[in-house]
């Protein structure tokens, strides 16, 4: 990190969140792994070290920073451990449609809880049948007086069974398509919520991913986020633009975690009589892979300023970021096994779970293709805006 781009804050929120990341996450990285169960001792430690709420506003018991803050928090977390920096991050993904979308009775209600660490939240947009597509939900929310009767399922609910909230995006007015669509926030216990199956994963195996199904689910109408019909798709997909430079950030944390272990190896491990480090070939996979992290980052970092300034057309940045930093993960976490050899594909060393870990942050939050798709489109519309 080039320090002067950042304020003191920000350069001593990143070494917190580097420190706790060492000695609280790294430990145990593999043992959560292992078992996939959530780590409740982190998210203890997480609260302990006042990092729960960065990108809270004050007001609401938040730290007060942006998404750029997040971003710093997060690659430092998934730089020990990827599946610990998604159960953090994905509390960013559940609240930010409360702080997008939200009243102020709305935030006042939830947002303190969640900064403070005494609560999980989660983000249930994702079906069976409404993944990428996801204006084909079908999970359906009918008014009946003052209460909304959920009936539905949903699909990838990253932290689901740990949390206390969960921001759900179910059809309000049928036959409207993304404009029928609403977000109703549901609380753990609520009559008619039960959590469904729990995905066997290949990588972030310590944050519960799952299905929650809703049967008949009552919930207060007051809990419609923002207080009308038919917003929810819009707040969405605005959630999803200021969330995927998480995404990214989480990307660049494995990245980086790799890239460190790759280092320590190839200087360590001696074959011919001299350090694997020693030969051009390997040194410029690391010199690549060191360029390529580092380009990453930066993107990361300015569609996190873009965003944290309110800049309105953030779509294509934000996409860029998500985009660049994962497809450099995935790539770089491939080439640190293979700089490990024979050990690297072995569970005695923590390289591979970096791999496995990076792969997910292609697929969620909108996957790789979804993104050039985004991209794409920006182009195009200013291509055509600029012919005018």
């Amino acid at each position: 990190m080039i320090e002067q781009l950042y304020t003191p804050e920000q350069v001593e929120l990143r070494n917190r969140a580097r420190e706790l990341a060492e000695n609280a996450m790294r430990p145990v990285a593999a043992k959560y792994d292992l078992a996939q169960e959530y780590p409740w001792e982190v998210q203890k430690a997480i609260k302990k070290a006042g990092l729960s709420g960065v990108w809270i506003p004050e007001e609401y018991g938040g730290y007060g920073g942006g998404v750029l803050d997040l971003c710093l928090v997060v690659e430092e977390f998934s730089r020990a451990c990827g599946g610990m920096g998604v159960g953090y991050a994905v509390n960013a993904l559940g609240s930010f449609p409360i702080l997008v979308g939200g009243t102020d009775e709305q935030k006042q209600r939830w947002l303190p809880g969640i900064a403070s660490g005494d609560k999980l939240i989660a983000f249930g947009l994702s079906e069976k049948e409404a993944g990428s597509d996801a204006g084909s939900m079908k999970t359906r929310a009918e008014r009946d007086g003052d209460v909304y009767v959920l009936n539905g399922e949903k699909k990838w609910n990253t932290g689901g069974s740990v949390a206390s909230v969960n921001t759900v995006f179910a059809v309000t007015e049928p036959g409207r398509g993304a404009r029928g669509v609403s977000a109703i926030m549901v609380e753990e216990g609520t009559p008619g919520y039960t959590v469904g199956k729990h995905e066997d994963k290949m990588g972030i195996r310590c944050v519960p991913v799952v299905e929650i199904h809703f049967e008949n689910c009552r919930v207060p109408a007051e809990n419609l986020l923002g207080g009308s019909e038919g917003r929810g798709f819009k707040h969405a997909m605005i959630t999803l633009d200021r969330a995927r430079p998480g995404v990214a950030a989480q990307a660049v944390g494995l990245a980086q975690g790799a890239l460190d272990l790759a280092m320590q190896y190839t200087h360590e491990r001696q074959q011919f009589g001299q350090s694997v480090s020693s030969f051009q070939g390997v040194q410029w996979m690391l010199a690549d892979m060191a360029t390529q992290i580092e380009a990453s980052r930066h993107l990361v970092h300015a569609a996190a300023r873009a965003i944290d300034s309110g800049a309105k057309n953030i779509s294509k940045i934000s996409a860029m970021c998500k985009l660049m930093a994962t497809d450099v993960a995935m790539k770089v976490t491939t080439d640190c096994v293979q700089l490990f050899g024979g050990y690297g594909y072995c569970k005695d060393y923590p390289v591979e779970k970096y791999m496995r870990d990076a792969k997910i942050t292609q697929i969620y939050e909108g996957t790789n293709q979804i993104q050039r798709l985004v991209i794409a489109r920006s182009l195009l519309r200013e291509a055509a805006a600029g012919e005018k």
